[in-house]
C-alpha cells in the first residue's frame, strides 16, 4: 500500500521561477486538454483518455514551451483531468446535479506529479532532485520507510513549498484487541463511542477569532493592490494554521480508535448533504469539524494496521432507543439528552446513537446496556498532546461534562 510523508522543501529564487512557470504551463495544458473534450461532448464524438494523451504530443510540436516540463508530469496533468471527470460521473449516477469542469485560472493549479520517475532523494545531502527543475533543499523530520514511488511537489497558498513523497510498504497487522466500537460523530462532543467514552469538539473555527477580521479588511481593499495581497497573505496563512491544527487533531484520534479496536463501525454520512442547512452557524461547525476527513484518516490507518473500519447507513441512529428499539420520531437537534417514552431509557444523545451504530454493525436488533452509562468526556488537548493512544475504559464517579446541555446537574 501506498502512505505518503510531507516535507517542507526550499527553492532558490531561480528554481521557485521554473517551478512556478512549470505549473503555468501544467494549468494550460490541463485547460487545453479539457478544451478538446468539451468540443468532442458538444459535438457527439467519443473522446477518451488515449486521445487527449495523443493530443499533448502534438501540442508540444506546435508550442515547445511544455518541453520545459518533464513528460511525466505532463502525462499526471492528462491523468488528474480524467480523474476529476470520473468524480463528475460518479455524483451523477449517485442523483447529484453537477455541471461541466471548471478551467483553471489564476494560481489555481498547485502541483506537479512525478510519478515512478523524474526525481531523486538524497537524504545524506538533504536534497530532492527533480527533473528540468534541479536541486531543492528538503527539511526530512521522519525518516521514510519502504520504497519511493512518486513525488508530488505542491504550492501552497501562502507561497511555502512541499514535497509529498509517496512511499510503497508492507502492512503492519497490530495485534488483536478482541474489541469492537461504534463511533456517533457530532458538533457538541467530535464523537461519542460506545464505550462511553467522548471526545470534545475542538471547534478551532471558534477560537480563531482574528480571521473574522482578517476577512473584513480583505473585502475592504481595493482589487489589485498590494495592501489587498498582503491581506489575502495573512488571511492564507490564518486558514493554513486552522488546517494544520485540524489535521494534527484528527490524525491522533483516528490512531487512537485504530490502535484500540480490531474493527471500528461508523456512519455512512452524507456530509455535502448535512451543510445543506439553513443555520450558517451549523454549516461552520460542520465543515470545521472535517467528519470525512476523520473517517479517511480512520480507514487508511486501519487498513495498514490490519483492522477494519464498516460504515453503516445512519438511518434512525440517533433517534432509537438502543434499549428497547422504539424509534421516538419528534427527536429535535436540540434535544441532547435522549428519554425514550417506551422503555424510560434514559443517556445521552450522541452515546444512545453509538449505541445503535454498534448494533447495526454487528446486525443485532438491540444491545443490553446499563440503565445509567457513565461516559468519560476527553479534552481535545490531551489529543493533541498524545496521551490517549492507549485509554481504557474506567467508568468516572460523576458525570461531567454531559448534564451541562440537557440543564440535568
Amino acid at each position: 500500500m501506498l502512505i505518503s510523508y510531507k516535507f517542507r522543501i526550499y527553492p532558490s529564487k531561480a528554481v521557485e521561477e521554473k517551478l512556478n512557470e512549470q505549473l503555468e504551463l501544467c494549468r494550460w495544458l490541463y485547460n487545453r486538454l479539457l478544451e478538446e473534450v468539451n468540443r468532442a461532448r458538444k459535438e457527439g464524438r467519443k473522446i477518451t483518455r488515449k486521445d487527449t494523451q495523443a493530443l499533448i504530443v502534438k501540442l508540444k510540436e506546435g508550442k515547445p514551451e511544455p518541453r520545459k516540463v518533464y513528460s511525466k508530469v505532463l502525462q499526471m496533468v492528462n491523468y488528474q483531468l480524467w480523474s476529476n471527470i470520473k468524480a463528475l460521473n460518479e455524483l451523477k449516477k449517485r442523483g447529484k446535479k453537477v455541471g461541466w469542469l471548471r478551467y483553471k485560472t489564476g494560481n489555481s493549479f498547485k502541483t506537479m506529479n512525478f510519478n515512478q520517475s523524474g526525481f531523486k532523494v538524497d537524504f545524506e545531502r538533504g536534497k530532492l532532485v527533480l527533473s528540468k527543475v534541479g536541486e531543492i533543499p528538503i527539511k526530512f523530520h521522519r525518516p521514510i520507510e519502504g520504497k519511493i514511488r512518486g513525488v508530488i511537489v505542491k504550492r501552497t497558498k501562502t507561497g511555502k513549498w512541499f514535497a509529498i513523497v509517496q512511499s510503497e510498504v508492507d502492512p503492519e497487522p497490530l495485534s488483536e484487541t478482541g474489541r469492537v466500537v461504534g463511533i456517533d460523530v457530532g458538533i457538541y462532543h467530535f464523537c461519542v463511542d460506545s464505550d462511553g467514552i467522548a471526545f470534545e469538539n475542538p471547534k478551532f473555527i471558534d477560537k480563531t477569532e482574528k480571521i473574522k477580521k482578517v476577512q473584513k479588511r480583505l473585502s475592504r481593499k481595493q482589487k489589485g493592490s498590494k495592501n489587498r495581497e498582503k491581506a489575502r497573505l495573512k488571511l492564507a496563512k490564518l486558514y493554513e494554521k486552522l488546517e494544520n491544527q485540524r489535521l494534527d487533531f484528527l490524525h491522533k484520534l483516528s490512531r487512537y480508535y485504530v490502535n484500540n479496536y480490531d474493527v471500528v463501525y461508523v456512519e455512512d454520512l452524507d456530509v455535502k448533504g448535512l451543510v445543506e442547512s439553513k443555520s450558517s452557524t451549523l454549516n461552520r461547525h460542520i465543515h470545521d469539524s472535517a467528519w470525512a476527513n476523520f473517517l479517511s484518516l480512520l480507514a487508511y490507518k486501519a487498513e495498514r494496521a490490519g483492522r477494519r473500519v464498516v460504515r453503516v447507513k445512519p438511518t434512525n441512529t440517533s433517534k432509537r432507543c438502543a434499549n428497547c428499539g422504539y424509534v421516538v420520531k419528534n427527536l429535535s437537534l436540540k434535544d441532547r439528552w435522549f428519554v425514550c417514552p417506551k422503555c424510560g431509557w434514559e443517556a445521552d444523545r450522541d452515546y444512545n446513537g453509538s449505541l445503535n451504530v454498534l448494533d447495526v454493525g454487528l446486525g443485532r436488533s438491540r444491545t443490553p446496556v446499563e440503565r445509567e452509562p457513565l461516559p468519560l468526556v476527553i479534552p481535545y488537548r490531551k489529543v493533541i498532546e498524545g496521551q490517549v493512544l492507549s485509554v481504557r475504559r474506567e467508568a468516572p464517579s460523576v458525570r461531567a461534562g454531559w448534564f451541562t446541555t440537557s440543564g440535568r446537574e
